[in-house]
């Protein structure tokens, strides 16, 4: 730690609310790594939904009062630094860890099974339960720092870990492989964009529901098909015309992503960007034998999956802009616009 500073640049998140609450400040203490943690300078951390809705309080189901307004539901500890996308370099280790790290290319995995030297009862989530990728420095397990071999930039590293790890782990929840027809939601934003990529890196036939204008640079990321978000989804792809929806709008359309899963069907869900109230009729659920997957928490094999794709090439990172870190605010009015494709990224 001696040729670490005792301060570090980083974003404070000082209560829900509006752009006003993120701090930017050059005075924050640098995290010690405690047993079985390693302490990484941040060279990237991308922006992400999940930054900006628990800066709003939208994950509260108590009209945004904010005392469940985690990932967990649990109240949020302000300051707090926010960040669940990191990638960098561990520069010091604590008790328990090989020195040996020190100097690995690490990207985080941002579903916490451990933090403080114990294993945790429940997930938390990088910058939601404990401080992230919004500063200099970041504290992690070391279990959850994963070594990374690969030619691409930080840049290009930051855009991976929350979007393309929810994604993965959609498909692995949903079991999707070979032959599967897949339909994806929102197929433009991060997640989405992700889906599709990783869906057809399993040999899957994808389906991508987007706006018109971006239905081109959809084909060429691997879409076999791109329709408009307008569209009747039952009139064009038919009922039980596909074996597996990849949601992240729900929304008033939701009942129709159902009515085109074939009986046998996966639905798997990590976002609500079109409404988080839905209908449900019961008997589309179980007269067709559905099987309805929530995806937060990563299943065990979900990151190491997409380490091995990135090191192999069988992806790629679509980065649609980058910010210094003091832009922050900047960088999440830009997200909220929702006029790009892939991924906004911070340069730390």
């Amino acid at each position: 730690m001696s040729e670490i500073a005792s301060t570090m640049r980083g974003v404070h998140l000082t209560g829900h609310g509006d752009l006003d609450r993120l701090q930017f400040r050059d005075d924050i203490p640098v995290p010690h790594p405690g047993p079985g943690d390693v302490l990484i300078r941040v060279a990237a951390a991308g922006v992400n939904n999940t930054d900006i809705n628990t800066r709003l309080a939208w994950y509260s189901k108590k009209d945004g009062a904010g005392e469940d307004a985690t990932w967990s539901g649990e109240p949020l500890a302000f300051p707090r630094i926010q960040g669940i996308d990191a990638c960098g370099e561990i520069v010091a280790v604590g008790e328990g860890v090989a020195a040996e790290r020190v100097g690995e290319r690490v990207l985080v995995e941002p579903c916490l099974r451990e933090a403080n030297g114990v294993e945790l009862a429940q997930p938390w989530f990088l910058g939601s339960e404990c401080d992230g990728g919004f500063a200099e420095y970041c504290r992690v397990a070391a279990r959850h720092a994963w070594r990374i071999d690969c030619a691409l930039t930080d840049v290009e590293l930051a855009s991976f870990p929350c979007s393309y790890s929810t994604a993965e782990n959609m498909l692995v929840r949903s079991r999707v492989t070979v032959g599967d027809r897949v339909l994806v939601t929102g197929a433009s934003g991060g997640v989405g964009s992700a889906a599709v990529q990783l869906a057809k890196a399993r040999g899957a036939e994808v389906v991508a529901v987007t706006s018109p204008a971006k239905a081109s640079a959809l084909e060429q990321l691997g879409a076999d098909r791109a329709i408009s978000r307008q569209e009747d989804l039952v009139q064009t792809l038919g009922s039980n015309g596909v074996d597996v929806v990849l949601d992240l709008v729900a929304g008033d359309q939701w009942p129709n992503f159902l009515e085109v899963l074939r009986p046998g069907g996966r639905y798997a869900v990590a976002g609500a960007v079109a409404g988080p109230i839905v209908s449900l009729d019961v008997r589309t659920l179980y007269l067709k034998d559905l099987s309805l997957f929530g995806c937060t928490a990563l299943e065990p094999e979900t990151f190491p999956n997409l380490i091995r794709v990135i090191e192999e090439q069988r992806i790629a990172p679509i980065v649609a802009e980058a910010f210094p870190l003091e832009e922050i605010a900047k960088a999440q009015t830009v997200f909220a616009e929702k006029n790009y494709i892939g991924k906004l990224v911070l340069e730390i």
